[in-house]
């Protein structure tokens, strides 16, 4: 198939560019460069632009014939969110809408979208099912759940069909070390401990240590980022007009953020110094994935089961690519 990519210069965009790119589509990577980065798409792949260029949009639709769309772009940083909602409600939802608006036009009506496991807010019952009340707790999960109805209320109404898929913590790097996570500002926490063990930080935080777990310490499920790339090509293969897929995305096992630190230590051979702040607003003691939906319905199952070796993946990209993807 013809594939476009909206973040497709992103980290987990970028990776799915590449699979899709193995897996023999001829696909072309959509971004704007603001969080993106160039050397993260094969030469002559990538179309600059902005989701709100409606036309931008539409053409590169029409002109390389696209028959199925990505969408990866949005911002994602929670507490920059509950800082600046109108800049997570114009790119994500807005830009989304501007989107779907190019593809009815392009009359191209498969998307495969990239949703969230914040559209559940705090949950009920753990591990988490596609069941779950979608309840969010911060503006970038309700900008995720608006797309995901959207898409919905456009499957009904013209004809599309989609899979929004609700990731857990997307982590690690392609097995090649040529492609990784590079954020600015960095948030997540393998990143930010991997850069601590190359001495580009001097310590790590704990945001708590009194959570109901068993090291008092939150509790998340980490999946690996070429997992979530086969996840979305196995969807993108199932989808015809009417088809709606909401899927979570995880290995089905937690470990807590002393388990993570304790993995990089071993994975790196290094010293990671730690320190313990106070609990983060908003953040739930433990997330976990009920992903047997998405087994059964794409027949997915996460090469990378332990942290140990999703850590490994990201170590060596970021050990061999200490300043990202700067020259």
């Amino acid at each position: 198939m013809r594939i476009l990519v909206t973040g497709g210069a992103g980290y987990i965009g970028s990776h799915a560019v590449k699979l899709l790119g193995r897996a023999g589509h001829d696909v072309w990577a959509y971004d704007n460069l603001v969080y993106g980065h160039r050397a993260a798409v094969p030469q002559g792949r990538l179309i600059e632009g902005d989701l709100h260029d409606r036309g931008l949009l539409e053409r590169s639709l029409r002109e390389r014939n696209i028959d199925a769309v990505m969408h990866f772009a949005a911002f994602a940083a929670v507490g920059e969110s509950v800082a600046d909602p109108a800049k997570y409600y114009r790119n994500n939802v807005v830009g989304s809408l501007s989107l779907l608006e190019a593809m009815r036009a392009a009359d191209v009506k498969k998307i495969v979208f990239s949703s969230t496991t914040a559209t559940y807010g705090v949950p009920e019952q753990v591990p988490i099912t596609e069941a779950e009340k979608q309840r969010p707790i911060n503006p970038y999960g309700y900008t995720k759940l608006v797309v995901e109805q959207a898409l919905s209320d456009y499957t009904h109404a013209y004809g599309f069909g989609y899979a929004a898929l609700r990731y857990f913590n997307a982590s690690g790097a392609s097995p090649d070390g040529d492609i990784g996570e590079d954020h600015t500002p960095e948030t997540h926490l393998i990143p930010l401990v991997l850069q601590t063990a190359l001495g580009q930080r001097e310590r790590i935080t704990i945001f708590g240590e009194d959570y109901p777990t068993p090291d008092g310490t939150c509790i998340r499920d980490y999946v690996h980022v070429d997992d979530l790339g086969s996840a979305h090509v196995m969807a993108l293969e199932r989808l015809a007009p009417g088809v709606e897929l909401k899927l979570n995305l995880g290995t089905g096992r937690g470990y807590s953020v002393r388990e993570v630190i304790d993995s990089c230590r071993k994975v790196t051979g290094r010293t990671i110094n730690v320190v313990i702040g106070e609990r983060r607003p908003g953040d739930p003691p433990e997330l976990i994935a009920d992903a047997s939906l998405a087994r059964r319905t794409l027949g997915w199952e996460p090469q990378y089961t332990t942290i140990d070796a999703i850590v490994a993946t990201a170590w060596r990209w970021h050990n061999s690519h200490p300043r990202g993807y700067a020259v």
